[in-house]
């Protein structure tokens, strides 16, 4: 049959290198990559095998030892390959009179070569959403009181936290402390060396006069002795929950920190964090991948979503604020810059309806859930609703609503419905007394299944006794 062979003989140049490149893995996986070769050489021939992420990092993780093999040799080794990687057999001459390395049978099992075991790093433990505790972060407590945990009395003038716009975010409030110079040090856990890891989490600011250093994120080596940023705010938003993704590699184990440091009283206001996520692989590669099946962002265009007709009474798809003030969100919920989905009342009159129908879906038996994340901003806001609408009925069966002003920050709308026939889901704005009530929508997500949690109830409008009061 056939085989892969180089030759010192075809070589034009000293130290040529032939390589020969698998396709990208596009599972993780983990096991025993095995091959066999042959090699004759006369003088020094290197055979490395490597593996390259994509972003061009290589790794060692096997090289010949013998000098001569005129038997096909076997050789296995363990391979890891947890985000998207290429094998690259790799054959450099040293000179024209070097010899030839000839290869087969390529495979892959999925189980190690040596009796290696252990527990494949699980990324999810890395991440806090901070709803219930710190999850596995902490800090020391020697800088000053540092981040504390804090849910805001929902009301419109105080945004909410990222997850749901009704639970709990940390604040280095630095408005508490009475020294300058005060530093809040959030440490993350330990993270294994030699992975690449995608940190992703959304940050707010409120009432700096000045940016830098107000938040940075640096990585800890283990002894503690290293310390480097890889990140810091330049410019942002005020009051806007931005995401911001980082890709790092360190070959020893280490930590994420996220520094907030206030330099004198006059700079300092709020830093926000939430929603801290990590994923393994390049934060470009994870992008790379389609999106869930059944989300729509709105980034790239409406999805499964059309508009009755369009005309005065319609959606738009927009990004940044809305053009009345005091009234409608300051950025979208998915990134703080991208886009959402929007009805602009100083277009419409009062009363008038505007929907936004998803295409036919299919209908299943059992429980599904719809989360979607809504803005209702502004001293005349009108109406959301929500309704389901199966395929040979006439009726639309209303699924959910909200009335008046809500919040100033973007809420999670949480439905659970039931259709075994093919169905659509339409949202409804009906526009308001003023011209401030521009309604918004983002982020919507169809899951099969019932919803694993319950929504909170809402007030519908009107505002709470408590103005601006934070809970510890």
């Amino acid at each position: 049959g056939h085989y892969m062979y180089v030759d010192s003989v075809y070589v034009k140049h000293f130290q040529e290198v032939a390589q020969l490149i698998s396709p990208k893995t596009t599972a993780p996986m983990r096991g025993c990559l095995s091959f066999y070769y042959q090699l004759k050489q006369e003088s020094s021939i290197v055979f490395t095998v490597y593996l390259r992420d994509t972003s061009g990092f290589y790794e060692e993780i096997w090289k010949t030892d013998s000098a001569l093999s005129v038997d096909w040799a076997l050789a296995e080794v363990d391979f890891n390959a947890p985000y998207p990687m290429e094998v690259i057999f790799e054959v450099a001459f040293n000179s024209a009179k070097g010899g030839y390395v000839a290869l087969d049978d390529i495979s892959f099992s999925p189980v190690y070569c040596s009796n290696q075991t252990g527990t494949p790093f699980n990324p999810a433990e890395a991440g806090c959403n901070f709803e219930e505790d710190l999850c596995n972060f902490y800090q020391d407590h020697k800088d000053g009181p540092g981040w504390s945990r804090v849910k805001v009395k929902r009301n419109v003038y105080r945004a909410g936290d990222h997850t749901t716009g009704f639970g709990y975010y940390l604040l280095a409030n630095t408005k508490f402390t009475s020294q300058p110079g005060y530093i809040g040090r959030l440490y993350g856990p330990t993270l294994p060396g030699n992975l690449q890891f995608c940190l992703r989490f959304y940050y707010a600011l409120y009432g700096f006069f000045k940016m830098s250093g107000t938040l940075a994120v640096y990585i800890f080596e283990e002894n503690h002795v290293v310390q480097e940023k890889i990140w810091s705010v330049v410019d942002s938003p005020k009051g806007v929950w931005t995401q911001a993704d980082i890709s790092f590699k360190k070959p020893m184990p280490c930590k994420v920190v996220f520094v907030s440091w206030c330099k004198s009283f006059w700079d300092c206001g709020l830093v926000a964090l939430d929603d801290i996520s990590l994923s393994l692989g390049s934060c470009q590669a994870a992008d790379l991948l389609l999106p869930n099946p059944g989300e729509c962002t709105f980034e790239k265009d409406e999805c499964v979503f059309t508009q009755k007709k369009r005309g005065r009474g319609s959606w738009h798809r927009r990004r940044g604020p809305t053009p009345t003030s005091y009234t409608g969100p300051k950025g979208d919920h998915t990134t703080g810059v991208g886009y959402y989905m929007y009805i602009e009342a100083s277009n419409m009159v009062y009363g008038q309806r505007a929907y936004l129908v998803s295409r036919s879906l299919r209908g299943t038996p059992g429980k599904q859930c719809l989360t979607f994340f809504y803005h209702m901003y502004g001293a005349g806001t009108g109406l959301l609703s929500v309704y389901l609408k199966k395929e040979g009925d006439d009726e639309e069966i209303p699924l959910w609503r909200r009335t008046g002003e809500q919040s100033i920050s973007w809420l999670r709308g949480l439905i659970e419905y039931e259709s075994d026939r093919n169905y659509q889901i339409i949202f409804e704005v009906i526009r308001g007394v003023s011209v401030r009530s521009d309604t918004a929508i983002d982020d919507i997500l169809f899951q099969a299944g019932p919803c694993l949690e319950v929504e909170e109830i809402q007030f519908s409008s009107g505002y709470p006794d408590s103005l601006n009061e934070i809970e510890y």
